[in-house]
């Protein structure tokens, strides 16, 4: 418990000494840009009406910003210090501290709050506004909550200078530090609206970021997405309009059999606003950056940070979440392995099922439907079966992989996490095959038209291809990134490459897309197996189906010949031209290649580099690396250790990202160690290897979802359409009917 402790005239201090002492004021812009200004919110719902409330620790430089945010409108400024809450108690802050005591001070400055009303005005708050519930959600019914959100280093070292070691609600024997970090939690539950403000920004570009994210708050209309395949209007073959977020989470796939993107990109961070992310947590991070590229129509900030606590609050055995652990030399493993079923997919499928079920109407039933090379189908079914009772009671998945196309740990770990809502489908056939039918199903009116009528259920899916789990991507290579700043292994804005195992093409992707937004990513190195299309691709400009089967590999989950993400990535370096995307993918379709124009050839290699890797070759990269580092890469990694052997330059450091943890190929890393005497029971080889004592040690979510003595029961279905659907519909019945 923290409670209200004594001390001079703090928030005065902070109020009317800290602009002065920490904020450079520059000259107002000339009268021209406060017109634009004035004439936007004079057509904006905002003006007459809602407040302006800025939120933040003391010393966020509140008073100062709202100051000129008020200058700038032409509306009235209200600070709650001087304004509301003197005026009220008719005495200094101070004064009724000493009068009420710590343990009553928070509850008069609510009260106080709740006597209060304003339209049409910046407001101000004071440091510890927001602790009390009441008063803020009466302060909040008629205005904009602006989270001027500064790094705790920064405020400590404002404070610092104002000779202020303590604030209100800080307890004895409790830093400042803690207090502050106590703080956020508030911050976080009452904001509409989060502004970065780094250590040297002025108060004069504080206040316009304040503007622009008001604007941006008040005009969700600007966040559209089109498909990869629209007229570069924006127009779709199908003549869609553009559809928002939510639209976009829940329909998947674009009726024209193209992907979504943002009509207008993604957000760019400043270099300035990166460099306050150095020393945030990863939860911290993930909220900031989804913040950006979620409209708070879609999905309130508030509620945003509700969702990404649950995602990677408790789910995730490492409490950084994806450390970056350095390998040798100038290679970094970024280990994307420690949420609940031991892969990368776990950072999309912990929060998608989450957003999703805030997305969709209650109206209507949802079954999504997922096709999987091995990992994404244990992360679905994972992921959605962790939803509350009542949303999985309107929504249930269904995975598609390939029988005898994944490793027998990947099987196991499917079945075993099968539950009331998420069930297993086995096809006789490969991982294209799978990805292709349910782009089908999909695109089949007929067919979706049927199950909405007859079952009330509409279909979507949380395969890659969707927009939500590509932006829970982008989080975690912007993360790296920055952990390597914190580190001190570069400062920021020095370059790294990446390199990456990629099959369907959505990591790479969403490393591509942190570079858009600002992270400082130089190379693209593209890590193949024997199913190398991709390699084949980035070198020459062929995409080439033609006479290619698919060999399977020690690494399953790039064992994938129709890299689907590619599209999203192909449009992008075509200046957004969904015509020649369209031409691509329907040549691709009816003659099984394209080849790329000579520009955009060169564009791609600009980016990307690429290489492949044999059996051989991965096998003695797993126990080269184990010789001489006692570390274990699994199948996926060690591909990528391998090609970023031969790519690298090593003129700067290189990520490689582990995208998946060793228990899942267990046979495989057996064999790889040399060890002779294999047991085919995936839980006693789980128990082999732990006796060596690995670095990282043997999974705990793998090892607990194999001791369940669950049934090993599950759908196996030939590779034929009509059974594909029939499966579906006998499915839908047993659950929502």
């Amino acid at each position: 418990m923290f409670h209200v402790v004594q001390y001079q005239p703090l928030r005065l201090i902070t109020q009317h000494s800290l602009s002065s002492m920490c904020l450079k004021l520059m000259p107002s812009r000339p009268v021209a840009f406060a017109q634009i200004w004035k004439s936007w919110f004079s057509s904006c719902p905002l003006v007459g009406n809602k407040n302006i409330i800025l939120m933040g620790p003391p010393g966020a430089g509140k008073t100062t910003i709202g100051r000129i945010v008020g200058q700038k409108l032409d509306c009235p400024v209200i600070d709650i210090d001087d304004d509301v809450l003197e005026t009220t108690w008719n005495m200094s802050v101070s004064e009724k501290l000493q009068d009420v005591g710590n343990e009553q001070f928070l509850e008069e400055e609510g009260k106080a709050l709740l006597e209060f009303s304003a339209s049409g005005s910046v407001i101000s708050l004071t440091g510890s506004s927001p602790m009390h519930a009441a008063g803020m959600q009466h302060v909040k019914k008629n205005g904009i909550v602006v989270y001027l959100d500064v790094p705790t280093t920064v405020i400590m070292s404002r404070l610092k200078s104002m000779k202020v070691d303590r604030i209100v609600g800080q307890s004895p024997g409790v830093s400042l530090k803690d207090i502050l970090q106590f703080r956020k939690q508030f911050y976080k539950r009452w904001c509409d609206i989060r502004v970065l403000c780094g250590g040297d920004i002025t108060a004069e570009v504080a206040a316009e970021k304040v503007l622009d994210a008001v604007k941006r708050y008040q005009n969700s209309e600007l966040e559209t997405f089109i498909s990869t395949r629209s007229s570069k209007s924006g127009r779709s073959m199908e003549k869609d309009s553009d559809k928002y977020f939510s639209d976009v989470v829940t329909q998947g796939l674009a009726s024209d059999g193209g992907l979504f993107v943002p009509k207008r990109g993604l957000p760019k961070f400043t270099a300035g606003e990166w460099q306050s992310l150095i020393e945030a947590t990863y939860v911290e991070r993930a909220q900031v950056i989804l913040e950006r590229c979620i409209h708070p129509a879609d999905i309130p900030a508030s509620k945003l940070a509700e969702i990404i606590e649950t995602a990677y609050g408790e789910n995730f055995a490492c409490s950084k979440i994806a450390p970056v652990r350095h390998l040798t030399g100038n290679q970094f493993l970024l280990e994307l392995f420690h949420g609940p079923t031991a892969s990368f997919k776990d950072f999309a499928l912990q929060i998608v099922p989450h957003i999703f079920a805030y997305c969709i109407p209650r109206s209507c039933n949802y079954l999504i439907l997922v096709a999987t090379s091995g990992d994404t189908g244990s992360a679905v079914l994972d992921g959605f079966s962790r939803l509350h009772d009542t949303d999985k009671q309107r929504i249930a998945v269904m995975i598609f992989f390939p029988e005898d196309g994944v490793s027998p740990i990947q099987k196991s770990q499917m079945i075993g996490c099968q539950k009331e809502n998420a069930w297993s489908v086995g096809v006789k056939s490969d991982f294209d095959f799978c990805q292709t039918a349910i782009k089908q199903i999909f695109t089949n009116s007929d067919y979706t038209g049927f199950l909405t009528v007859e079952y009330g259920t509409a279909l979507a899916a949380a395969n890659s291809i969707n927009w939500a789990r590509l932006l829970s991507q982008i989080v975690y290579h912007a993360s790296a990134y920055l952990d390597l700043v914190h580190q001190d292994v570069i400062p920021f804005g020095s370059p790294v490459d990446v390199c990456i195992p990629t099959g369907n093409f959505g990591n790479i992707l969403a490393a591509l897309y942190a570079k858009m937004m600002g992270i400082p990513i130089r190379k693209y190195i593209c890590a193949s197996n024997k199913n190398n299309v991709l390699t084949d691709f980035i070198r020459t400009g062929v995409y080439d189906l033609r006479g290619r089967k698919l060999i399977p590999t020690f690494s399953p989950a790039v064992d994938i010949l129709k890299s689907s993400n590619l599209e999203r990535y192909l449009h992008l370096i075509a200046n957004e031209d969904g015509q020649l995307v369209t031409q691509l993918y329907n040549q691709l379709e009816s003659q099984g290649h394209f080849q790329l124009q000579e520009d955009l050839l060169r564009k791609l290699q600009q980016d990307l580099v690429a290489g492949w890797c044999s059996e051989e070759d991965c096998l003695a990269a797993i126990h080269s690396v184990y010789s001489t580092t006692g570390y274990i890469l699994d199948t996926h990694t060690a591909i990528a250790k391998v090609v970023a052997d031969r790519l690298q330059d090593r003129t700067c450091p290189i990520i490689i990202s582990s995208t998946a943890h060793y228990s899942k190929f267990a046979p495989a890393i057996l064999r790889a160690l040399k060890i002779a005497e294999i047991n085919q029971n995936p839980l006693s080889q789980l128990h082999l290897l732990s006796s060596y004592s690995p670095l990282p040690p043997v999974h705990w979510g793998l090892l607990e979802t194999l001791k369940k003595k669950g049934s090993e029961d599950h759908h196996v279905c030939a590779a034929d359409m009509s059974m594909l659907m029939s499966t579906i519909e006998t499915l839908i019945q047993n659950h929502f009917m």
